[in-house]
């Protein structure tokens, strides 16, 4: 075998290598989101007989800095052993998090929204059999400077009934690298904001400093509560989507 021909494979098997090397590299960071969760959700009207609708977030999620895009995962799955009927999966951002588009899904208008929240996206799901989920890549947009909170409600398709409710939970992290490629935020966790292009995290002024624990308690039952406002509403007054 003469030696140029000895390169070329050489030089193929390197690329063909390298190559591998790069698509298991993406495919690892496209999905290291941590274990899926169901943390700040709850059951609000009565499923039928043998449907247990939930949903899951990541545990984890990552955001670039200098873009603050983020991704995530949203997932409804029924836990019942019949199943569920026609239904559909809400995805809301609240505070800093701004849902920018849920693949397969349309946009709620802005009209629709519920208070104090800023993007949505109605999922139509369908009917979801026993044991079954299904799940919605979302893109959305982090401010580091504030607070962040993302909410999955799972309805009836007309949108009259609430079977379950995933938050308004917050992502966030307790030590913010405003210096860093990127932030990683844990579900559950609210976010203590950092200043653009600061090391030190901002003081928030003295009427949250000095609001008692009760106070403080109270604001953040109100938050939960304004999520809520699909199982309150008449099936009328539903965001059409």
């Amino acid at each position: 075998m003469s030696s140029g021909r000895t390169t070329a494979i050489a030089g193929s098997l390197l690329t063909a290598s390298f190559s591998a090397v790069m698509i298991l590299s993406f495919t690892a960071s496209a999905d290291d989101q941590g274990p899926g969760s169901s943390k700040g959700g709850k059951a609000v009207d009565a499923a039928p007989t043998g449907v247990r609708l939930t949903t899951q977030l990541p545990e984890s999620i990552s955001v670039d800095n200098s873009s603050k895009e983020t991704e995530l995962t949203a997932t409804v799955k029924n836990e019942g052993s019949k199943e569920s009927g026609a239904v559909r999966l809400l995805v809301v951002g609240f505070d800093g998090l701004t849902v920018k588009n849920v693949q397969g899904c349309s946009e709620i208008a802005a009209g629709d929204l519920p208070k104090g929240s800023n993007s949505g996206f109605s999922c139509a799901v369908g009917n979801l059999a026993a044991g079954k989920s299904k799940s919605y890549d979302v893109d959305a947009t982090f401010d580091l400077g504030k607070t962040g909170k993302i909410c999955l409600p799972v309805q009836t398709a007309d949108g009259a009934k609430t079977y379950w409710q995933q938050g308004p939970v917050p992502f966030g992290t307790n030590n913010p690298s405003p210096n860093a490629p990127a932030t990683p935020l844990l579900l559950g966790t609210d976010n203590k904001p950092v200043a653009p292009g600061a090391d030190k995290l901002p003081r928030t002024g003295p009427a949250r400093e000095l609001l008692p624990l009760g106070a403080v308690g109270a604001a953040l039952l109100s938050a939960g509560a304004a999520g809520m406002w699909w199982s309150r509403r008449r099936p009328g007054q539903q965001p059409q989507v």
